[in-house]
């Protein structure tokens, strides 16, 4: 009877640990609850205010926003940039991912914090440093001058500074992968036969191929999107030197808010192309790493 009356009142007693779980069930929902309304604040509610804003008057209007000539001016000074930028910098990033990984030598942690250096400083920082050496004033600027070059407040000074803020992400991307590599299969090759060129052709790039398609990614997004250093150098004029940056701020300075909002749209457009992009490309080298 005596065991009978201890397993009922044993019954009784609550699970250990139970109060616990009980204290702590509303911690995950809670923390999840701040994370949603914080990204909600700073992200999601801005950009639907961006598409409500720009539709809000109807497609038309949108659609005329998109012909006037300061927009397409814009638009297509943005494309020109980018165009000239991410193919330099990605030969440049491949150049230096190829010493930096490849090689072990003094200096290689100064030469990768240098790289860094894009990342650190600001970019309305940056074009000061090229107004300082290529200005009037600076320290090319008079040699310039007489030769009649002229960067600041013109193209090449635009080019300059996106090129600045654009040149880590190719090598930043690549050097992880070549160090991951390794170096057997072109020692492999370079036994059977093969030149340098070969090597890097048939060899290095398919290794490497997904980590530089993820950086020029990041290279266009970023050039694409760069305002800080390009308004320092350029002195945005209108149908001069104003990429699509510099015309959603000088046209929401004029009061001309649907100009400036249709002009975001089609910059967050862009955005979300470089997102579904870059995790195409990060799903595929996840399959790779997996079937390897």
């Amino acid at each position: 009877m005596t065991a009978s009356i201890d397993v009922s009142n044993n019954s009784k007693i609550p699970p250990a640990g139970s109060s616990r779980s009980k204290q702590k069930s509303w911690v995950k929902p809670t923390l999840i609850g701040i994370a949603i309304g914080y990204l909600g604040l700073v992200l999601f509610i801005p950009t639907l205010n961006v598409f409500y804003q720009a539709f809000r008057k109807g497609v038309g209007p949108f659609v005329n926003n998109l012909t006037e000539p300061e927009f397409l001016h814009a638009a297509q000074l943005t494309l020109l940039i980018t165009l000239i930028v991410v193919p330099i910098n990605t030969v440049f990033g491949l150049c230096a991912a190829w010493v930096i990984g490849r090689n072990k030598f003094p200096g290689r942690t100064l030469l990768i914090s240098i790289l860094d250096v894009p990342f650190a400083i600001s970019p309305v920082v940056a074009g000061l440093m090229i107004v300082l050496l290529y200005g009037r004033l600076g320290w090319f600027g008079p040699l310039l001058e007489s030769t009649g070059i002229r960067i600041i407040f013109a193209f090449p000074g635009m080019v300059l500074a996106t090129a600045f803020v654009t040149l880590p992400f190719v090598a930043r991307e690549v050097i992880p992968v070549l160090e991951e590599a390794g170096t057997d299969q072109e020692e492999a090759a370079k036994t059977l036969g093969a030149n340098d060129w070969q090597i890097f052709w048939n060899v290095t790039l398919p290794n490497i191929r997904w980590g530089l398609l993820y950086g020029v990614i990041l290279t266009n997004a970023r050039a694409m999107g760069e305002f800080g250093a390009v308004s320092v150098v350029s002195g945005n004029i209108a149908k001069k030197t104003q990429t699509l940056p510099l015309f959603v701020e000088e046209a929401y300075k004029q009061y001309a808010t649907q100009s400036a909002f249709s002009a975001a749209v089609i910059l967050g457009l862009l955005a979300v192309v470089t997102l579904v992009l870059k995790e195409i490309l990060e799903r595929k080298t996840s399959i790779k790493e997996v079937n390897e």
